[in-house]
């Protein structure tokens, strides 16, 4: 089992930034993907951005050129710094591990982030 604590969340104005944090502990693994997700009321939930353990990244089309995921594979955490925030980012966002042995996915309690002035 991989456990997932997620911290940063919060209410941040229109434009404003926010840095989301996740740390993950428990049986994980060298070689790994972390990342974020997202999920606003009444839409399914949809990727953010990933980062694997070699720092490849992959990011959903509205998260390009705003989100960065980025992560300190001796900690095992994953950070996502979100900038020029806009009231659509408005959702709970949960933090992603994928366990290659067995093939397994993890995932954070949600954080929630709020987006209005």
């Amino acid at each position: 089992q991989v456990q997932l604590v997620e911290s940063g969340g919060g209410l941040v104005q229109p434009g404003g930034s926010l840095r989301l944090n996740c740390a993950a502990s428990g049986s994980t693994f060298t070689i790994n993907t972390m990342g974020w997700y997202r999920q606003a009321p009444g839409k399914q939930r949809e990727l953010v951005g990933t980062i694997t353990s070699g720092g490849t990244t992959n990011y959903g089309d509205f998260a390009k050129g705003r989100f960065t995921a980025s992560r300190d594979n001796a900690k095992n955490t994953v950070y996502l710094q979100m900038n020029n925030l806009k009231p659509d980012d408005t959702a709970v966002y949960y933090c992603y591990y994928w366990h290659p042995i067995p093939p397994t996915p993890y995932w954070g309690q949600g954080t929630q982030v709020t987006v209005s002035s």
